[in-house]
């Protein structure tokens, strides 16, 4: 039985792009192994595995295993790890939504910190002790300065439980790795995902009203949404919109890939965390006008009043990626939108074509 990488919350956005990315490689030596509970994926009534996946396995001509389960499913989740060689774990699971996290902090302490803590128990039951762990830039609370690199102070002044939840599972992760030295956790800090595969056949499809910028737009420009709205003009930026630093999800995979090569290192041990991201923030509305120029689309907007759990501006410091992981993002914020708009003009419905 070849060795199996387990990706959680596979079927999703970045982790969808991120299973492709290592099946596309030519020197992919492992079965890929997704759970998900399809909380934020679409899956038709009548296959048994998320679109997504289905187009990854038809881009690639390879098998993805598929088990519908949430990994807080203990019993789900031993059963994989016994059908499976499973040498390290990609975990995405959770859930995401900065302004929903305000409305709904139990259902994200359960969901993000709950899970991570029963995967954590199950892969030691199985001596598994390679993960990476999919982070974000909301660890780092309000900026003390920027850019912002991976000795910068977290857990202080996290605006929102989404937040507070990645800064929690970090910590948990450092105790863990501080009490066994068999592990190895790679905590990849994201800034603002954006794009899709550039092939147009996968993307982000979110459930209901997008809560990230890029899905939004592309939503008004193929007239599922009537406008955009811009959470907040009032900030101390150039034009009042937030800004941010927005990396392309196929950099972002490409980042996860460099991550399980850094496991081939035996000098590596313990908790690190690593940035993801180009270095260089965008406003909301440099961003849309950029899509304007990327896809030839008038973008309606108009602002309204912040978001609940927004910071007005971060930014990378990257360079601690290159120096261990050798990764740099390559692709361009034109590129970032012309590669939603293929992907959304094609798909107008998303996966539900």
């Amino acid at each position: 039985m070849p060795p199996s990488i387990l990706v959680t919350g596979g079927a999703g956005y970045v982790g969808s792009h991120t299973v492709a990315t290592l099946l596309e490689r030519d020197d992919n030596r492992y079965d890929i192994v997704v759970v998900d509970n399809l909380s934020n994926s679409y899956r038709s009534e009548n296959e048994k595995k998320p679109e997504a996946l289905r187009r990854i396995e038809d881009m690639t001509g390879s098998t993805i295993h598929f088990y519908a389960n949430d990994i807080r499913d203990r019993a789900a989740l031993n059963r994989i790890f016994e059908n499976h060689e499973i040498e390290c774990v990609i975990h995405f699971a959770a859930l995401k939504a900065v302004g929903e996290s305000v409305e709904k902090p139990l259902e994200y302490y359960q969901a993000n910190i709950t899970g991570t803590c029963t995967l954590l128990e199950v892969m030691r039951e199985h001596g598994v002790t390679q993960l990476v762990y999919s982070s974000s830039c909301t660890v780092y609370g309000e900026p003390q300065k920027l850019p912002l690199d991976e000795g910068h102070p977290t857990g202080q002044g996290i605006s929102s439980p989404y937040g507070r939840t990645k800064y929690f599972c970090e910590e948990i992760m450092k105790d863990l790795c501080a009490s066994d030295q068999n592990w190895k956790v790679i905590s990849l800090r994201y800034f603002n995902p954006v794009g899709a595969h550039g092939s147009g056949r996968i993307g982000e499809d979110p459930y209901g009203i997008p809560n990230n910028l890029m899905p939004f737009i592309s939503q008004v420009a193929v007239g599922r949404l009537s406008e955009l709205l811009v959470f907040g003009g009032d900030y101390p930026t150039a034009d009042g919109s937030g800004v941010r630093d927005y990396i392309h999800v196929q950099d972002l995979a490409d980042g996860h890939v460099r991550a399980i090569q850094l496991f081939q290192d035996p000098r590596f041990v313990g908790f690190q965390p690593i940035n993801l991201g180009t270095g260089t923030g965008y406003s909301v509305l440099q961003m849309v006008a950029a899509f304007e120029a990327a896809s030839g689309c008038k973008i309606p907007h108009r602002v309204v009043g912040r978001r609940a759990g927004d910071i007005a501006t971060n930014y990378a410091d990257v360079s601690l990626a290159r120096q261990l992981l050798g990764w740099g993002a390559s692709r361009t914020v034109i590129d970032m939108c012309r590669d939603t708009w293929k992907w959304q003009s094609e798909n107008p419905n998303g996966y539900k074509n």
